[in-house]
């Protein structure tokens, strides 16, 4: 059966495909080449070079977290910020090769000064700060900032994500036992009870 045409498309699933399984170290233009059958110049027809195969596979990836995020949404703000933070500690920890390439990439974020961002990322990012944003709007949350916000559940959601990667064998109850706490008292840190308008403070 005749081999179907190289597309971009094709060469960037093949890489994505060898990241999931290998890592960055072991994957390179070469590898991805001889996997499709083909010299490895032969991908300058679909790519311009090694970081911008890269950078297609962080670009497909971030559309896949930022999907899960548009899949949850509780009603009520504070559990839309918690299942926010649960659906990136889960992506993670699903994906970790993946995860690990896509924060190579820098988002524009308001305030926040750099010198070079990529589109896709910021697009996650903005997808994650409105909730953020509609929490606020709704007197949920003690601090105002929305970035500020935002960088402090995201803080722990990706460290309780990288100290769960780090190849401790914990058993899965014990796995989400500790991202919830994490989550949860991040969240009681930031949050307004509604009952009485006093933050809520870890217990």
């Amino acid at each position: 059966m005749a081999r179907p045409p190289l597309t971009r498309a094709i060469v960037v699933e093949h890489t994505r495909a060898q990241i999931r399984a290998e890592g960055i170290r072991g994957t390179s233009l070469r590898s991805v080449a001889r996997e499709l059958g083909v010299t490895a110049p032969a991908l300058y027809a679909y790519v311009t070079d090694y970081d911008d195969l890269l950078a297609a596979v962080a670009e497909s990836e971030f559309r896949t977290l930022e999907d899960l995020f548009s899949g949850v949404g509780s009603d009520d703000p504070i559990e839309h910020l918690r299942e926010l933070a649960l659906a990136y500690v889960a992506h993670a920890r699903a994906e970790p090769h993946l995860h690990r390439l896509m924060f190579r990439y820098t988002p524009r974020v308001p305030s926040v000064p750099v010198t070079e961002t990529f589109a896709p990322a910021t697009e996650a990012f903005t997808a994650a700060l409105a909730p953020v944003d509609r929490a606020i709007a709704a007197g949920r949350l003690r601090v105002t900032d929305p970035v500020l916000v935002a960088f402090t559940i995201f803080s722990a959601a990706h460290g309780v994500a990288e100290f769960l990667l780090m190849g401790l064998q914990f058993p899965e109850e014990v796995a989400q036992r500790l991202i919830d706490t994490v989550v949860d008292a991040t969240l009681r840190g930031l949050t307004v009870d509604p009952e009485d308008g006093a933050p809520r403070r870890s217990r």
